[in-house]
């Protein structure tokens, strides 16, 4: 029933992605090649110093993006849809990133102040006083809670699990407890916390990642060339059809959407809490989040475990740490498998972090004074989620997390597509401003 659903939703959820893609890339006048603007609004310092930083939120949103996805995902996009897969997530990363600049501008025009200095946002509330859909808001806002408390927080602990147990033969159940209790230190703590604790992981964990990549590159340079040969051959295999190109595109495209989240609307959650005074300027910042993500480190994953001896056939019930891990122990050893368990347990760990700040942001959604207890309750099931994702199967996880993807790219993009006037007006708006300074 699951591989059913999630063909028939991925059939559906692919067109919407890449027509809206090249839609908005038209509208926008190809906004994602404007490199100067990313770094420029980066590193700006806004007017309004209240709550979090832009930089906290770019870290913020890197954590949900950088994780399970950019590591694990990538390692399965071969193993399920072969190395053209690779090909179709980069087409993608490109192409998708102007849907997460258009769902942070409507993040930001439309979000709510919470408690204090903090703002609350994301497509529930761009649906519901943007467009007017409230039961197409309130729907998404059950559908974040499903997916994101009850999948991708899942994902992320089952993945630290097996890695640990690649290194040494350690109880599931021990591992969901230690996990347990690091998590609840810290969500406990509210969203500046969370912001606080993504800050300081996610960029020192990427330049590790992206180090290592590049020593494991060089050091196998010539073989690249024939890689990237074999890339590009396969992205575009057609015999058979539905068994190459169909199978690698669409897994290139699931693949690449699960590890960067554009198009889902999720990043524009985090985007919403920004002191940020202008909504185009943290579009710009998310766009740079994408390429982060899938340009660099879903890369590097790739080119990894490409240049390593990997045998799929060894594997079962599998997550795809597996093949990661094996492919960095073929390059450097125990050194390699001890550094990719690190890696997998910060990016993973910091994404069930923001994962959870999703959960949170969707519940209050539902009421403009959230009592204390619920916000308790939504804590409670999010640590037993993340202890039951230690012990549960990792390929029923990827299903149910694939369908629900699916559905929440769907109802998204056509709140994107319903609200383009406010995206491309904002545009303009912040293009005059500049015009005028």
């Amino acid at each position: 029933m699951l591989n059913f659903c999630n063909r028939i939703l991925w059939a559906v959820a692919t067109v919407f992605i890449v027509t809206s893609s090249i839609y908005f890339s038209f509208r926008l006048k190809g906004i994602q090649f404007h490199f100067k603007e990313m770094f420029h609004n980066l590193f700006h310092k806004q007017k309004n110093q209240k709550g979090i930083g832009s930089f906290q939120v770019l870290m913020m949103t890197l954590a949900g993006r950088i994780g399970v996805g950019s590591i694990a995902g990538i390692a399965l996009a071969i193993y399920i849809g072969g190395v053209g897969s690779i090909f179709w997530i980069w087409v993608m990363a490109i192409l998708s990133s102007v849907l997460a600049y258009g769902e942070t501008v409507l993040g930001m025009i439309y979000k709510k102040r919470d408690s204090g200095d903090i703002y609350k946002g994301g497509p529930a509330y761009y649906l519901r006083d943007g467009l007017g859909k409230k039961k197409l808001g309130t729907i998404y806002a059950i559908l974040i809670l499903f997916c994101y408390i009850g999948g991708f927080l899942g994902i992320q602990s089952n993945t630290i699990t097996k890695s640990i147990q690649e290194i040494k033969p350690v109880n599931s159940y021990t591992v969901g407890i230690v996990i347990v209790v690091v998590t609840s230190l810290i969500i406990f703590g509210g969203v500046k916390k969370i912001a606080s604790a993504t800050g300081k992981i996610v960029p020192i964990m990427t330049l590790a990642y992206v180090i290592f990549a590049l020593y494991i590159m060089i050091g196998n340079y010539q073989l690249l060339p024939s890689i990237f040969h074999q890339i590009i051959k396969e992205a575009f295999h057609f015999r058979p059809f539905i068994g190459g190109f169909l199978t690698s595109f669409i897994v290139g495209i699931q693949r690449g959407i699960f590890s960067n989240e554009a198009g889902l609307g999720t990043g524009s959650i985090a985007a919403s809490t920004s002191n940020g005074d202008s909504p185009t300027a943290q579009g710009y910042i998310q766009i740079l989040g994408i390429y982060i993500t899938s340009l660099f480190i879903c890369t590097a994953t790739a080119m990894i475990i490409l240049t390593s001896q990997y045998d799929f056939t060894i594997f079962t019930d599998v997550n795809g740490i597996e093949i990661t891990q094996m492919a960095f122990q073929f390059h450097l050893g125990n050194v390699g498998n001890t550094f990719i368990f690190l890696s997998i347990l910060l990016f993973a760990f910091s994404t069930i972090l923001t994962g959870y700040y999703y959960g949170e942001s969707s519940l209050k959604y539902f009421t403009n004074k959230m009592k204390p207890i619920y916000l308790v309750i939504l804590k409670i099931i999010t640590l037993i989620v993340v202890f039951l994702g230690c012990i549960m199967s990792s390929t029923t996880l990827w299903k149910l997390v694939d369908v629900l993807v699916a559905i929440l790219a769907i109802i998204n993009i056509y709140g994107l597509f319903g609200l383009r006037e406010d995206i491309v007006k904002e545009l303009e708006y912040y293009r005059l401003q500049k015009h005028h300074k």
